[in-house]
């Protein structure tokens, strides 16, 4: 396994992207233990989405747009510590697959899992759409009561 900001290195196009996507979201869940931390925090990830198309479906089919997905985002980043290493990338037809492990920590929970995230594009290189999939122990309730506000389809 790599890491993220080695993994970028001879990448690019969308599998690049994909990349950063990640090395980005770990600058700002590490930031958002400082004051100021905010919803526009993530304006480096929205800079890299298609907003007004964005999707993202998450770990347990939940569906969000940019808007929820931001508010979710920073409800959970202050209490996270969240960090990764690369896997592989692939990219066809204007998807790419990236794999991860993933480690976070939340107050006493730990939690390590092998991620898929399938990105799609657009023809300007904006995300337009995210699926993640996991390999993962059950979580404990714990975990989940940050999805309590979260709609998931059955």
């Amino acid at each position: 396994m790599t890491d993220l900001r080695d993994a970028l290195l001879g990448r690019d196009g969308n599998a690049r992207r994909a990349i950063e996507y990640a090395v980005v979201t770990k600058a700002v869940v590490d930031g958002a233990k400082e004051p100021g931390f905010g919803a526009a925090s993530w304006n480096p990830l929205r800079d890299m989405i298609e907003v007004d198309e964005f999707v993202r479906v998450g770990n347990f089919k939940e569906t969000m747009d940019w808007a929820g997905y931001v508010g979710f985002l920073t409800g959970w980043a202050p209490a996270a510590q969240w960090d990764a290493t690369f896997k592989r990338v692939t990219e066809v037809d204007g998807r790419v697959f990236l794999e991860l492990e993933e480690r976070s920590t939340i107050g006493d929970l730990h939690s390590v899992v092998n991620s898929l995230s399938v990105y799609e594009f657009n023809a300007a290189g904006k995300i337009t759409h995210i699926d993640v999939y996991l390999q993962m122990p059950l979580p404990p309730p714990e975990l989940l009561a940050g999805y309590q506000d979260v709609e998931i389809t059955r």
